[in-house]
């Protein structure tokens, strides 16, 4: 697991849009959630502080959020998702740092993981019957990892094993530089996913 980052502040960037703002912790990849409007999406940033604790590890104690940025969302903001880079997705990442941010999207693999080992196959749905199951969830994040691959300079064939595309993915991140992606962006941009599939299926498990 990747040591906490000594930190006096929390640096968070807003991606705005119609619908969502996403509030981003622009140096623990993952923790990211969204609300309406700036204000919501910092709040529920930090209500997910104790969850994110669990993949940061002992030591996480991030300081106070200082937002250093915005950008303009698009329609996958809009749709639920994360989908433009800012820049500081462009800031450039030392040795050191590359690592530790390649072991936390690593932690929040193991703890999707161990979340799917002990979900119900099948998960509560929403008021309407919507939702996807455990196992379709699990299809989704894998499918969509590998689709990742292009985004990191790496073509990853169909029905590769998980362990295996996982690693592909890790390599190219560690290695460095990306093509496509920037290594910040596509590291918080997997991490997001992953994480944000994990607490949709812890909390529909109850």
């Amino acid at each position: 697991m990747a040591p906490p980052r000594p930190t006096t502040k929390t640096r968070v960037a807003l991606e705005r849009g119609s619908t969502w703002t996403f509030a981003t912790a622009i140096d623990w990849p993952g923790w990211c959630r969204r609300g309406r409007g700036d204000g919501a999406a910092v709040e529920a940033l930090l209500d997910y502080a104790a969850r994110y604790a669990l993949i940061a590890g002992d030591g996480f104690s991030p300081g106070p959020v200082v937002v250093v940025g915005e950008v303009l969302g698009n329609a996958t903001t809009d749709f639920g998702a994360p989908g433009v880079p800012g820049p500081w997705d462009d800031e450039a990442l030392g040795r050191a740092e590359r690592l530790r941010l390649c072991g936390l999207l690593e932690s929040s693999w193991s703890y999707f993981d161990a979340v799917v080992r002990g979900a119900p196959a099948e998960l509560r749905k929403g008021p309407r019957g919507g939702g996807r199951d455990r196992d379709k969830i699990v299809d989704h994040v894998r499918e969509a990892e590998r689709a990742y691959g292009s985004k990191v300079g790496r073509r990853i064939a169909p029905r590769t094993p998980w362990p295996e595309q996982r690693e592909v993915l890790a390599g190219a991140l560690r290695e460095g530089p990306c093509a496509g992606w920037s290594a910040r962006y596509a590291l918080r941009r997997l991490a997001w996913h992953v994480l944000d599939h994990a607490w949709e299926i812890e909390d529909k498990s109850d």
